[in-house]
């Protein structure tokens, strides 16, 4: 595919070269990302988490027969040495080669474990590359991590990646300095995602993205999302019946409550809106990250279809309250839960891409 895109070349070259995994009506698979492993101590924000990746992967995905991709910044090298990340977690290396029994095991690399290209050792040395290519019949879905959206990071990596280590290693976590992160800084995130959505909108393809650490489904973000649910509500009220309007209501009032927690969350961070045009195209989605203080959220596409789901410790997340029949479902016994956030079809997905893009 030649697109000919002058204002977006480093991602046409990811197009180009990605290496490609065709998926049919029986593939099923999980794109998780961000994991930021690190040595087991304080500073580790993987560990917050562990206990429930390793239970979801091993309990439900691996039997399951979900095949597996990891979406970049799986290690912490900008932190911490890839030897004390391996001593601390070297069975879930272990855990994620088990995956390609079910059809195949990649991991992109991000730009918190580039370095790994140089390790000849690396145990996921030989299922490492920097993008893949779903092909869905005639469709494209490109999986990346998403950092080479930013042309700047692309162009000097190779020359700064050793001083950008060494301080954030041993200077800006120490202090608590934060903001050098995509993930933390609202206006450098909003830009490589409306980057890699003008992109995907040219080519006419789907995008699938870490590295900012915020869930896109649709191109739309978690407030974006529920503004458009309470808008589908209300066009449906007036023709409803008495009993489902009752319902509506009920539904209305739920996701106004969501809404205003996303609000007043969102002011906190710098809340940017997931739209980029007047019309949004359903071209990004982003699987969050791993580290989230409350959960995990992930994709997963099973056949035709797509989904965000989110995984939680069903004792403490909050409650969730559904308007699509998604209610939580308890992992055997483990206490840990696991949610639909959204779900749709890959045909409507590239259907609207192919009529409005």
């Amino acid at each position: 595919m030649s697109l000919h895109n002058k204002k977006h070349p480093h991602l046409e070259h990811l197009l180009k070269k990605a290496s490609s995994v065709s998926l049919d009506n029986s593939s099923k698979v999980l794109i998780l990302s961000d994991l930021h492993m690190g040595n087991g101590g304080r500073r580790d924000e993987f560990r917050r988490n562990a206990e429930l990746v390793k239970t979801m992967l091993g309990s439900y995905y691996l039997p399951e027969k979900y095949s597996l991709v990891l979406n970049g910044d799986v290690e912490e090298l900008f932190k911490f040495s890839l030897e004390s990340i391996v001593s601390e977690w070297g069975d879930f290396y272990d855990l994620f080669l088990k995956f390609g029994q079910n059809g195949f095991f990649w991991k992109t690399y991000g730009n918190h474990d580039a370095e790994l290209l140089d390790e000849k050792e690396y145990r996921l040395a030989s299922s490492m590359v920097e993008s893949l290519k779903f092909h869905y019949g005639n469709e494209t879905l490109l999986l990346f991590h998403g950092h080479q959206a930013s042309v700047l990071l692309w162009e000097t990596y190779p020359m700064v990646s050793r001083a950008i280590v060494l301080f954030i290693r041993y200077i800006a976590k120490p202090v608590g300095i934060r903001n050098f992160s995509t993930a933390y800084n609202s206006t450098r995130r909003f830009a490589i995602e409306k980057s890699i959505y003008e992109f995907s909108n040219q080519a006419k393809i789907v995008s699938i993205i870490g590295h900012t650490h915020r869930p896109l489904f649709e191109s739309l973000s978690k407030v974006d999302f529920l503004n458009f649910r309470i808008e589908e509500l209300c066009r449906a009220y007036p023709s409803a019946d008495s009993t489902k309007r009752m319902l509506i209501e009920r539904k209305i009032a739920a996701l106004k409550i969501e809404l205003d927690a996303s609000y007043k969350q969102g002011k906190k961070i710098g809340l940017r809106s997931g739209l980029y045009n007047n019309i949004t195209i359903p071209s990004i989605f982003n699987s969050g990250c791993a580290i989230g203080k409350r959960g995990i959220t992930a994709l997963e596409i099973e056949g035709n279809k797509i989904r965000l789901v989110y995984w939680y410790n069903g004792k403490q997340g909050r409650k969730f309250i559904s308007d699509r029949d998604n209610r939580p479902m308890e992992l055997a016994s483990t206490g840990f839960s696991r949610v639909v956030l959204n779900e749709d079809s890959l045909d409507y997905v590239f259907s609207r891409i192919r009529l409005l893009a």
